[in-house]
């Protein structure tokens, strides 16, 4: 089942509150972009990048991957969400569930992927979300069905929104370290030095 499954990385937000990208901040040796995508393609081949504005160093990041450009980003979440399915299913017209990543999880890590198809397969519940923090959210696995509706996503409507909408439809799998999540450069400090 795992090669039926795509996976689309938001990369495309502007980091303004911390006031660098975000996407290339160094955390064990490596930016969490390129921790990200090298977690995605120990689980998935077929995925892709969303990005922004035109950063070349970010690029250079994820050259092992397909990339797509939003130009409507600074909208929010949701239209880059419908831009990234969008181009992912022009070349994985076979994909039977999606998941959605964001790259400012620097715990992300390639089981917590695996979970999310694990946890489809045992439940058949269209979406798993990752709890944390008392909340859901991402990275979060939809099924097919739901793709036409991710597509027609705009402004900052994300995939929290669908959670909520669909919530009959939903399980979820622990991933309590999801809550951790850069932001700001205090988010940063704390990640890089622990109290």
């Amino acid at each position: 089942m795992e090669n039926k499954t795509g996976i689309v990385l938001l990369a495309a937000g502007s980091s303004s509150r911390l006031g660098r990208p975000k996407q290339l901040l160094e955390f064990n040796g490596k930016t969490l972009l390129f921790h990200t995508v090298e977690q995605i393609l120990e689980v998935s081949t077929k995925a892709i990048v969303v990005m922004g504005s035109k950063n070349t160093a970010i690029e250079k990041e994820v050259n092992s991957v397909l990339i797509c450009r939003n130009p409507d980003w600074q909208k929010g979440m949701g239209s880059s969400i419908s831009k990234g399915l969008e181009e992912l299913l022009l070349v994985n017209l076979d994909i039977e569930h999606c998941i959605l990543a964001v790259c400012d999880q620097p715990h992300i890590d390639a089981a917590v992927f695996r979970s999310l198809i694990e946890k489809h397969k045992k439940t058949g519940k269209g979406i798993i979300a990752s709890s944390y923090a008392n909340t859901m959210g991402t990275p979060v696995l939809f099924s097919r069905k739901y793709f036409t509706e991710l597509m027609q996503l705009s402004g900052n409507a994300g995939a929290r929104k669908m959670i909520e909408k669909h919530k009959k439809d939903v399980a979820s799998i622990p991933f309590e370290k999801g809550a951790v999540d850069i932001d700001t450069i205090e988010d940063y400090e704390q990640l890089i030095h622990p109290k």
